[in-house]
């Protein structure tokens, strides 16, 4: 049999910060033992996924060479955008195109890359 992800994991400056920003860009949780502090914390989304924010002693230095790709659910592409700048993301590139297409290049409070596509409603119009 071969193997399945279990956790994404983030290496990170302070877990249950990073963790809780992710929780609530996801519409997820936070471990029931997860708490300020804490060396290690899991965020479970609705969806199932699993990401694990450890606590490590050196700062992010490069670009990730792997990131998240999100897909709002209840919500354009533009309106998630704005959410997550609310919640403490900023953004890193626009790569939206005059036709709706593209995405938006994020960062979360540590400076982790992810995009934010259009919604699966935006790309249904389109066509």
């Amino acid at each position: 049999m071969a193997s399945l992800v279990r956790h994404v994991t983030f290496d990170c400056a302070d877990a249950y910060r990073l963790a809780s920003f992710w929780a609530e860009a996801l519409n997820g949780a936070l471990a029931d033992d997860d708490n300020p502090g804490d060396p290690e914390a899991l965020v479970t989304a609705p969806d199932g996924a699993a990401l694990l924010f450890v606590t490590v002693p050196e700062a992010k230095s490069l670009k990730n060479r792997v990131h998240l790709d999100l897909q709002p659910q209840d919500r354009t592409r533009d309106e998630e955008v704005t959410r997550l700048l609310g919640v403490g993301a900023a953004v890193v590139g626009d790569h939206r195109r005059p036709d709706g297409s593209g995405w938006v290049t994020m960062a979360d409070p540590e400076g982790n890359e992810f995009c934010v596509e259009r919604s699966a409603a935006e790309r249904a119009s389109a066509r």
